[in-house]
């Protein structure tokens, strides 16, 4: 990983995933990016040509033609990397890209290490760290809510939310700062009643961003959904059903579904992972016992639980019983409960019904038959909206950013108890100064090399 001192070199990498396609990209960037391409490519002396422009030739080596290629060019400023970068486009053959990349590599170019491009764009002033970040959600992203948060952060949507609060506080930390500096004189620069004012103003701005991560994580990497419920009450059926695949084994037979399936699906933009557990009942199975086990971790990591009986012949008492047993697992937590009443189409519905008086968010389906599948979907989805896109504009997704979200957020709070007790500023100006470093943190302002590397070691080369 290049630091801060080592961006002299000019690095290339392939830009397009591994194997054979129609093209592949392979990119460089760096002050002598142009130059080295310049010597291995055949069609136009790209030194001399504008930025943003793209040019037809060949690559060669010596006088063997590798490839023929597209050559686009970006100068200076204008390119994604803040420095002069060109992108090769080849034929998608693995042969071809490792003869390109090699020779450019003998030219004097160095092999490029996971998000080196992005890092050099943090690092020429392209991006703040927030956003260099979000590049990689964007990569990363497979559904639509997943793909338009990563976008807008990487459009700086929660770096600008970032820096205004950051702004506001550096104003009264001066002050405080200022005070120290006549501190024999006795004078107070910065009103207490307007500095607390703010404190509390920032302190509630960022409860709601990092209230926000729960929501803003399962947007990000899917939903959890845990299918759970006595045997063959017709978890797999379920599963299959909302899939609309065989994905899980079907069978009369209790306790066929041993361990946990998952698999996942997208409704309107927003991706849900569904996970069949193992039925849960009293067992001296050992085998079964461990995946019932397992149900109940599954449960205590699932944002929706759907809790299915057999509504034609569960009882009032046990269905009443196994509510309660999950809204005691989930009471308190930031998780919802769905009761779902299958196999509807082997009892009189009204008989079914009348059990389920009193009990919340049931719906009567039959999943063999296919009841009722696109209403268990809608409750899913607006489970989602109602909580994630209504909560705020701004939705953290990031657990560096939580975690110093967090931490600053500590610091504020250490402010308001110093208030209270009216500590001596020095005590104010280094809990301030702790939570402007926070989120400093967050966007860039404050960095260590060490904090680079860990976030962009975990980017794709190429990127």
């Amino acid at each position: 990983m290049q630091t801060h001192n080592q961006i002299s070199d000019s690095i290339c990498a392939i830009a397009t995933a591994p194997g054979i396609g129609a093209i592949a990209v392979i990119r460089l960037s760096g002050a002598d990016a142009i130059n080295i391409s310049n010597k291995v490519f055949f069609g136009k002396d790209i030194t001399q040509v504008e930025s943003h422009t793209a040019h037809f030739g060949t690559i060669r080596d010596g006088e063997k033609i590798v490839d023929e290629v597209l050559v686009t060019v970006f100068k200076g400023k204008k390119s994604f990397t803040g420095e002069n970068s060109v992108e090769i486009s080849t034929h998608g053959s693995p042969y071809i890209q490792q003869q390109v990349l090699q020779l450019l590599l003998k030219n004097g170019a160095k092999a490029a290490g996971p998000g080196e491009f992005t890092l050099r764009a943090f690092l020429n002033g392209k991006m703040d760290l927030s956003q260099a970040e979000a590049v990689a959600d964007v990569i990363a992203a497979n559904s639509e809510s997943s793909h338009e948060l990563a976008m807008s952060q990487m459009r700086g949507g929660f770096s600008n939310e970032i820096q205004k609060l950051r702004n506001e506080l550096i104003h009264f930390a001066s002050l405080i700062e200022l005070e120290l500096d006549f501190g024999e004189e006795d004078v107070e620069f910065a009103d207490r009643d307007d500095l607390k004012e703010l404190v509390l103003k920032l302190n509630k701005a960022l409860t709601l961003l990092i209230n926000s991560f729960d929501y803003g994580n399962v947007i990000k990497t899917g939903v959890p959904v845990a299918i759970v419920g006595e045997p063959n009450v017709g978890k797999s059926t379920l599963l299959n059903a909302l899939l609309n695949e065989e994905r899980a084994i079907v069978s009369d037979i209790a306790g066929t579904t041993r361990d946990t399936i998952e698999d996942e699906i997208v409704i309107n933009g927003i991706s849900y992972r569904f996970i069949d557990t193992a039925g849960i009942r009293e067992t001296t199975d050992e085998i079964e016992g461990l995946g019932i086990k397992k149900s109940f971790e599954k449960i205590d990591s699932a944002s929706i639980i759907l809790l299915l009986v057999d509504a034609s012949s569960i009882s009032k008492e046990q269905l009443k019983k196994d509510v309660n047993n999950i809204e005691n697992r989930i009471e308190g937590k930031n998780k919802r409960l769905i009761v779902i009443a299958n196999k509807i189409d082997k009892s009189d519905l009204t008989t079914i019904e009348a059990k389920f008086e009193g009990i919340e968010n049931v719906i009567f389906t039959s999943a063999k038959e296919l009841q009722n599948i696109d209403n268990i979907k809608e409750q899913l989805y607006h489970f989602v909206k109602d909580g994630v896109l209504q909560n705020t504009d701004v939705i953290v997704t990031n657990a560096r950013h939580f975690e110093a979200l967090s931490k600053a957020n500590e610091s504020l709070i250490k402010v308001l108890e110093g208030l209270d007790v009216n500590i001596t500023g020095d005590f104010l100006a280094m809990d301030i100064r702790q939570a402007l470093h926070q989120l400093g943190e967050i966007t860039g302002e404050i960095t260590t090399d060490d904090l680079l590397d860990n976030i962009f070691s975990k980017f794709c080369i190429g990127k």
